[in-house]
């Protein structure tokens, strides 16, 4: 069946900007273009601005999606007593896949994702995970890379979210931390949010797991060693419609 509207998945990051740039050039004429949010509650205040400016460069709304059973990603911890498990992240399954496949048409939506030229690898996994979905990679297709994304948005004015000057790879989930970083990432977060670090540290003993291992074995954060992890060079994690762990 031929698509009968484009649906773009924004994440507040540089990449699912241009993805939606290219899309809007593409398809604005030909189809209807929705710009599409999934909002956790968790997001830095920054993101917010950020969409808003991505949002009238591209001349579309906005539109903004959420699960309202939940506050937050602590409050879907909280409701369902653990953090992650051999499924994924609590909180991606309940405040992103939930709400998209809600609003989501299967058969008449053509859906984009921003996945860069160096991410093909993740793209064939989505694909491969979900052949249902017809979806579209802009970037991948076009050779664009994360760095090159980045310098496109700055040659087009959009001051892109804060998180990236502070030295995060993503600007997902800020306000409370993503269960699937490494020990590089929480360092990152020791260092930069301390308060975030110290509210998932005792969120973990609340819960009683741990989001890092060492060796196999379990490492909660409030012992995990300042100089652990390498955050420059641990492998991205996305928040979308699949979840995977580095753990």
């Amino acid at each position: 069946m031929t698509p009968s509207r484009v649906v773009i998945w924004f994440s507040a990051g540089v990449t699912s900007a241009i993805a939606a740039k290219l899309t809007v050039d593409k398809y604005r004429d030909v189809l209807p273009v929705h710009l599409v949010t999934c909002d956790t509650g968790s997001e830095d205040e920054d993101n917010y601005r950020f969409g808003t400016d991505v949002a009238a460069w591209l001349g579309l709304p906005l539109e903004t999606i959420r699960n309202e059973k939940y506050e937050d990603t602590f409050s879907v911890y909280d409701s369902v007593g653990y953090l992650m498990n051999q499924y994924g992240a609590a909180c991606t399954i309940r405040l992103k896949k939930q709400p998209r496949r809600k609003y989501e048409n299967l058969e008449t939506d053509l859906q984009v994702f921003g996945f860069d030229a160096d991410e093909r690898h993740r793209a064939d996994r989505f694909a491969e995970n979900n052949p249902e979905v017809r979806a579209w990679f802009p970037l991948i297709e076009a050779g664009i890379t994360k760095d090159t994304a980045r310098q496109m948005l700055k040659a087009a004015g959009i001051l892109e979210p804060i998180t990236y000057s502070q030295g995060f790879k993503n600007a997902n989930c800020l306000k409370r931390g993503c269960v699937k970083g490494g020990m590089g990432y929480w360092n990152h977060i020791r260092k930069m949010r301390p308060e975030v670090f110290d509210n998932m540290a005792k969120k973990e003993r609340e819960l009683n797991f741990a989001l890092l291992k060492r060796g196999g074995v379990p490492v909660f954060l409030d012992e995990l060693p300042p100089h652990w992890g390498d955050y420059d060079s641990e492998p991205g994690f996305q928040c979308s419609l699949f979840c995977g762990s580095h753990i």
